[in-house]
């Protein structure tokens, strides 16, 4: 697996749900290329860089919660 980091091109293309340009995104990729994970846009790469960290920093022993809407 590895983590991806990307800036949003200046130029909204077709099929960029929602994403504005200049934005820093991240995305986890497993081993064949599927993304299995992914993150919201922030303004800046170093808060994209530390939302990494965080999911990095998380262990078997973080829980799991149930949310009901």
């Amino acid at each position: 697996m590895q983590f991806e980091i990307y800036q949003v091109p200046n130029k909204n293309a077709v099929g960029l749900l929602a994403m504005v340009s200049g934005e820093w995104r991240w995305r986890l990729k497993s081993a064949n290329h599927e993304i299995i994970a992914s993150g919201e846009g922030y303004k800046n790469k170093a808060d994209a860089l530390h939302c990494i960290d965080l999911i990095k920093s998380t262990t078997a022993k973080t829980p799991v919660n149930e949310v009901v809407a």
